[in-house]
């Protein structure tokens, strides 16, 4: 348990430390696709991306706290074998997506996939030690996994849609994600961090089709969030000898 716990740290401190490796990395070039003339609908606004700084900090957080104070429990370590898969890639994205943009999306796609493993498998206490940073990670990498294959799909001009129409598939996959997570796992962060992305493409895309479709569905997991957060407190046990409220 404690060599998992040292090595969730390390790859923390690495996946904080990549973008130094990729200063003022944009995200995909227009030159990097056959047929990618401009960004596709599906890109949230600029400001979003700043979440990362939040995320890189809570994950540090986290990872000295459960190597200092929770490096033989049994419940953290369940966790920690998913997430170091998922941020360890992490810490190579962004050198990749810079020279391959299908490895890109083959990676974070992995680094998500072990992310909702890891939240999935955390435990109900310790929850802003543990579950929300992994929510906010594993929330933003759901939206960024859809964009980047969005991007991919437009930039390929791969049939049977334009970049509307992929657009659109992608916010609902990405719904479909989210809504099955917080059916399984609810977490508060996870469904705000997919509510950023979704607002922050609604404010990038204005009173179109695609914005109007995220504003939509950032209202959707808001909901979605409240309600299943709100049931899990509900079915928790009370303390014996109290009564319901009345």
């Amino acid at each position: 348990m404690k060599i998992k716990a040292v090595l969730l740290l390390v790859v923390a401190l690495a996946f904080a430390a990549s973008p130094l490796m990729v200063p003022g990395f944009g995200g995909y070039e227009p030159s990097q696709f056959p047929a990618l003339e401009q960004d596709p609908p599906i890109l949230p606004a600029g400001y979003a991306f700043a979440l990362w700084g939040v995320i890189y900090l809570w994950l540090i957080v986290m990872a000295g706290f459960g190597l200092i104070r929770r490096d033989l429990d049994a419940e953290w370590d369940a966790t920690r074998l998913p997430l170091i898969i998922s941020i360890g890639i992490g810490s190579v994205w962004l050198p990749v997506a810079l020279v391959s943009p299908l490895w890109a999306t083959v990676l974070i796609w992995a680094m998500l996939a072990a992310a909702l493993a890891g939240l999935i498998r955390t435990p109900q206490r310790d929850l802003w030690l543990l579950r929300a940073p992994v929510g906010l990670y594993a929330g933003w990498l759901t939206a960024a996994s859809c964009v980047s294959l969005g991007t991919l799909l437009v930039g390929f001009a791969i049939p049977p849609f334009g970049p509307v129409g992929w657009s659109v598939a992608m916010l609902a996959l990405a719904l479909a994600i989210t809504v099955v997570l917080l059916r399984a796992r609810p977490s508060l962060m996870y469904g705000a961090a997919v509510v950023w992305a979704l607002i922050a493409v609604t404010v990038r895309d204005g009173a179109t089709l695609v914005g109007l479709l995220a504003l939509g569905a950032a209202v959707l997991v808001a909901a979605l969030t409240f309600l299943r957060l709100r049931s899990l407190r509900s079915s928790r046990p009370r303390p014996a000898g109290r009564s319901a409220p009345r």
